[in-house]
């Protein structure tokens, strides 16, 4: 019963509690981004959500568009700006997925939507991870966030969506405030951001060359297919 119908009618209302009343923070916010970085202010990215199903989350920008001398964009640790660091240490960047969360593409509560570069790497049992809407937040984030492996991120998300219950979901997001306040686990080891599952598992040596080029490849076609859609 909670899965099925109260869990989205409570996202529909503290969502909406929630726009209203961090209005002014997202107002300035949006305006402090304005200033830093320029437009576009909204960051939008296409990602796999229920059943697949790929959708836009919003985000506030946190890196600028700077490129190299053939005009393609830097790498991602180059463009985060110390400004955009402190979005994603206090978690600002992601007020404005309280919006897709309004639409129904997203809950408060859910595995974290991971690129669809990532889907295509995953296997069948955790690409099941997509049973559910994705979240906000969730069990990989309050047990590490960007600090763990894939592979144990991946197994809180199986882990969260075999025992979905209001008492979970409760326990999730008390535990996201601490972990918000603490700035733990932003990034991976060594990294400014987090690493791809395909760069991870290239890296490793779980997958060859051949195998990332293919996963690459599907990716590209699903967001191609994708777009006369978003």
């Amino acid at each position: 019963m909670y899965r099925k119908y109260v869990k989205r009618l409570l996202d529909l209302f503290m969502a909406l509690f929630c726009l209203i009343v961090l209005s002014p923070v997202i107002l300035i916010t949006a305006t402090l981004v304005w200033a830093e970085l320029g437009r576009p202010v909204i960051f939008k990215q296409p990602r796999p959500g229920l059943r697949e199903k790929i959708f836009l989350m919003y985000k506030f920008r946190t890196m600028t568009d700077e490129r190299d001398e053939d005009g393609s964009l830097l790498p991602d640790e180059k463009r985060l700006t110390r400004f955009g660091k402190f979005l994603r240490s206090t978690s600002l960047d992601e007020l404005p997925e309280l919006w897709n969360i309004l639409k129904g593409d997203m809950s408060f509560v859910g595995p974290r939507p991971q690129l669809v570069k990532d889907m295509v790497f995953m296997t069948d049992e955790q690409r099941r991870r997509h049973t559910v809407r994705p979240g906000l937040t969730g069990l990989a984030q309050v047990r590490g966030r960007n600090s763990i492996s894939w592979d144990e991120k991946l197994s809180h998300d199986l882990e969260y969506i075999d025992n979905v219950t209001i008492w979970m979901d409760v326990k999730v997001l008390v535990m996201t405030i601490a972990k918000v306040m603490s700035r733990e686990g932003i990034t991976s080891h060594g990294m400014d951001t987090a690493e791809d599952l395909g760069d991870y598992l290239l890296r490793t040596g779980r997958i060859s060359n051949s195998d990332y080029g293919a996963g690459i490849a599907r990716c590209n076609a699903l967001l191609d297919a994708a777009k006369r859609n978003l």
